[in-house]
């Protein structure tokens, strides 16, 4: 209906920002809130929730709250805590980036999850889990799970969430090798596909919200996934390419893509397979030889229609794991040549060039072909820079939507709730 409004949730390690759709997908309110505003704990999971609640009433208070039909919460993959039965956390968070030093769940891990799986590592989700289960929980949440069950009142996760603790997004389903590994499934909550409907919001948090009773919690995703949604990319081959630090991809599949020794693994979204990898290059590897003022007063003299000629593989550092997978791969980024202004390109070129090796190593593993990329970060606004791309990847360059995040869980809440 074109009254309807959707409310999108994005909790982060430092702060919550809510926002507020309409049924054509155009933002109508967004709001944020610091969590360093409520202590200086931002692993405090009391925190999170007081930070989302500020954001909330924020967005909630610029529009009519008795439109809203659906919400959804988005958080950082990986992000995990430990609950009592009644919801209660046990303890502070541990933080998606957070590494497990403990040898022997690292071996259990190793010797019953499949090499596909993203559970494999020292940051896995899996590890976490082991980790809290000695608090004696009775639930393992996610952050995404524990700030969506104050809404719903069910502990209840998604497929994305879920990917590196384990679960298994093409069966549907925690696999039986977990309780292999220590853990005790029945800790686990229950699964679903991002946007299944969950239920209906509790009569405590319609109060506190001021939210219409018949207001519908939608099973939510981790960030990334969501950031993806907010582009505005929705078809198969359609993909984002954010160039921040590093350089990652993700495009949309009809098929999932397991490829673990290029770091790619495959979340259920939409019906369809996101899919990516992320390169060391990027970002990092430009700022190694220009600082950001440098590289916009060279722009002007690029010629991105002339190219250099010159075949650069630009890293920050030696070492590579998508598209080429080769731990002391070194930086090519010579001969030199004497104007900075030709060097900048080169190494636009060689980043363009590492951006198309990506999408076409996605097609090797099974990905469709590339039909449309949509662009986020600072460096995918270098004008010249968007012209060695467009030329290099054959593919039609879209702008995004949005980068925001809360709108990708606003967009995963319209679709839940149609």
């Amino acid at each position: 209906m074109p009254g309807d409004l959707y409310l999108g949730l994005d909790v982060g390690t430092t702060g919550a920002r809510a926002v507020v759709m309409d049924a054509t997908g155009a933002e109508l309110a967004s709001a944020k809130a610091a969590m360093a505003d409520f202590g200086p704990n931002l692993r405090d999971p009391q925190v999170w929730w007081q930070a989302t609640c500020r954001a909330v009433q924020g967005a909630l208070a610029q529009v009519d709250r008795n439109r809203i039909v659906a919400l959804a919460v988005d958080g950082t993959s990986g992000t995990m805590l430990a609950a009592d039965a009644a919801g209660m956390p046990l303890a502070d968070g541990v933080m998606y980036n957070d590494v497990c030093t403990d040898t022997a769940i690292l071996g259990s891990i190793a010797a019953h999850a499949p090499q596909t799986s993203a559970a494999l590592g020292p940051t896995s989700g899996l590890a976490r889990a082991l980790v809290l289960q000695a608090l004696g929980a009775a639930k393992l949440l996610h952050q995404a799970d524990w700030i969506a069950w104050h809404f719903s009142g069910r502990m209840v996760s998604d497929a994305n969430n879920g990917l590196k603790t384990g679960y298994d997004p093409v069966v549907g389903a925690w696999p039986d090798w977990i309780a292999a590994t220590g853990l005790d499934p029945a800790l686990l909550p229950e699964t679903v596909e991002p946007g299944t409907p969950v239920g209906h919001i509790t009569v405590a948090a319609a109060a506190m919200f001021g939210l219409p009773p018949h207001t519908q919690v939608i099973a939510g995703t981790t960030d990334g996934c969501a950031s993806f949604l907010a582009t505005g990319a929705a078809l198969p081959g359609e993909g984002v390419t954010a160039i921040g630090t590093t350089l990652t991809l993700k495009i949309l599949s009809d098929r999932p893509i397991f490829a673990p020794e290029y770091g790619i693994y495959s979340h259920r979204i939409l019906g369809m397979w996101l899919a990516g990898g992320a390169s060391n290059s990027g970002g990092a590897a430009l700022l190694a030889h220009f600082t950001a003022a440098e590289m916009a007063a060279l722009t002007p003299m690029l010629t991105p229609a002339q190219p250099t000629g010159l075949t650069y593989y630009p890293l920050p550092k030696p070492g590579e794991r998508f598209p080429i997978a080769d731990p002391a791969l070194p930086s090519r980024v010579s001969p030199r040549p004497a104007s900075d202004a030709t060097f900048l390109q080169a190494l636009f070129e060689g980043i363009a060039g590492i951006e198309a090796l990506g999408y076409a190593r996605l097609a090797e593993l099974g990905a469709p072909a590339l039909r449309a990329v949509r662009s986020l970060g600072g460096a995918a606004s270098n004008p010249a820079f968007t012209a060695i791309r467009s030329r290099t990847l054959n593919a039609p360059l879209q702008p995004a939507r949005s980068d925001e995040a809360a709108l990708g869980a606003a967009l995963l809440a319209q679709r839940g709730a149609g």
